[in-house]
């Protein structure tokens, strides 16, 4: 029978600029899956973490980056590993970094990118990428979670 597990979770990183905001995308590194194609920060859920910490252990392991924001996106995207016949619950978070927020990749990427959030949902591999970023922008375009601060924000 299939299982349905919870895994993995991704984040997308947010930084300030002088026109609104930028979207970081990761390009994945030569002999790594999907090796080429961009992506935002994502990983698995370690034993014993929560979603929300292993969002945050895994932005800082692949960016170096420590958020001055850290929001629950409300949205859980959903992924078929046929090769393991398991459905994959992914909690998205956002990360809000400092304007001048600079990226350190780790061994997984070997490139990273802060675009206009159009062309970071352009520049994913993943369709469901340009659509978690589209309900990022809704939520915390404005910096803030607005009037959802107090149910969304993790830090």
């Amino acid at each position: 029978m299939t299982e349905i597990r919870t895994t993995i979770v991704d984040v997308y990183v947010l930084r300030p600029s002088k026109v609104g905001f930028e979207a970081l995308c990761l390009k994945r590194a030569a002999l790594t899956r999907c090796a080429g194609t961009w992506e935002t920060v994502h990983g698995h859920i370690l034993d014993g973490e929560t979603p929300a910490d292993a969002g945050l252990r895994e932005l800082r392991e692949e960016t170096g980056l420590t958020p001055a924001r850290f929001y629950n996106v409300s949205r859980v995207e959903s992924f078929y590993l046929h090769r393991q016949d398991a459905i994959v619950l992914i909690p998205v978070f956002c990360a809000i970094v400092a304007r001048h927020a600079s990226v350190t990749t780790s061994a997984e990427h070997d490139d990273s990118l802060w675009l206009a959030p159009d062309e970071a949902a352009r520049k994913f591999a993943w369709p469901r990428e340009a659509h978690a970023l589209a309900d990022v922008m809704a939520l915390f375009g404005r910096g803030d979670a607005g009037g959802l601060e107090d149910v969304l924000r993790v830090l």
